[in-house]
């Protein structure tokens, strides 16, 4: 799968009809992938695809550290992609300045299969996000790596877990959260590898006034983590990449699922499937029903 996109890069940077591609490249780890960027043909070699590219490189487009004038490549994923149609939908990039290299996908490696350096697919390996995923192959894209997957039903129930946890008391989802949530040591590691928390100041680093303690204890933790979840309501297209990224392996999509599963019910909407409709949160319809307000 590597060539046809290797290929595709150097005649993209050849043709000079992008400035840059973001895509994924060996890591020196064996196995690993990583994020790479490159600006020449002749890096266009470097270029790989398979399992073990796990990250959103959705990422990149909203940092300033990687963010260039002019057009832009992207190596996209179908979770990937509905990133890119939700920052199109924000205004936060155009979609005249994506050239969306798409890639079929049959899912990625989970972080324990990467950790114990395991290369193939298999359903002990593949990440839990894939088994629930709703697009294989982009909805939309310029040029597309491999051929197109029509999506299956989701392997399993993609709120299967949310509905058992939803089943138990008040007191003991309570409990629940408490002890998930004790562990978070606010490294905010989850903001930064999602690709929608692109604010240029967060809420957190604000002081004045101050509305989330920065400290790691149980009500700075509750609020920085519920506040989140708020903010993703309606965007969180279920990447995965928050909870890849935590180090305390806190199960960050079960709070971003469950705001996404209310969405879905209340106004039929599924964030990242389609850029020209206007969010589920972004508009008002006086058509819309109430019953669910409190």
């Amino acid at each position: 799968m590597s060539q046809p996109l290797q290929d595709k890069a150097r005649e993209l940077l050849e043709k000079k009809e992008v400035g840059q591609l973001i895509g994924y490249g060996r890591s020196t780890r064996a196995g690993r992938a990583r994020p790479i960027f490159i600006y020449s043909p002749e890096q266009a070699s470097h270029l790989i695809w398979g399992p073990s590219c796990v990250n959103n490189l959705a990422v990149y487009l909203t940092r300033k550290e990687t963010k260039v004038p002019g057009r832009v490549a992207i190596a996209a994923k179908g979770c990937d992609a509905r990133a890119l149609f939700v920052l199109i939908q924000e205004r936060q990039i155009r979609r005249e300045d994506l050239y969306i290299i798409g890639l079929s996908c049959r899912g990625v490696l989970s972080p324990k299969a990467l950790a114990e350096g395991k290369e193939e697919l298999a359903e002990d390996t593949l990440a839990a996000k894939c088994k629930v995923c709703l697009v294989h192959t982009p909805v939309e894209y310029d040029f597309l790596v491999g051929e197109k997957i029509d999506s299956p039903e989701p392997s399993s129930d993609p709120y299967g877990q949310i509905q058992e946890l939803e089943s138990r008391s008040p007191e003991g989802r309570w409990e629940y959260w408490q002890r998930e949530l004790s562990r978070c040591i606010k490294c905010y590691a989850c903001r930064q590898a999602c690709p929608l928390c692109y604010c240029n100041r967060c809420i957190t680093e604000k002081s004045i006034p101050q509305w989330i303690e920065r400290s790691p204890h149980a009500r700075g933790n509750l609020a920085w983590n519920i506040i989140r979840a708020f903010h993703l309501t309606g965007r969180c297209i279920g990447c995965g990449e928050c909870e890849r990224a935590c180090p305390m392996g806190i199960p960050l999509m079960l709070l971003n699922q469950k705001m996404a599963k209310e969405v879905k019910e209340q106004f039929g909407y599924v964030a990242g499937m389609d850029y020209r409709v206007e969010p589920a949160l972004a508009t008002f319809d006086p058509k819309d029903h109430e019953d669910f307000i409190r």
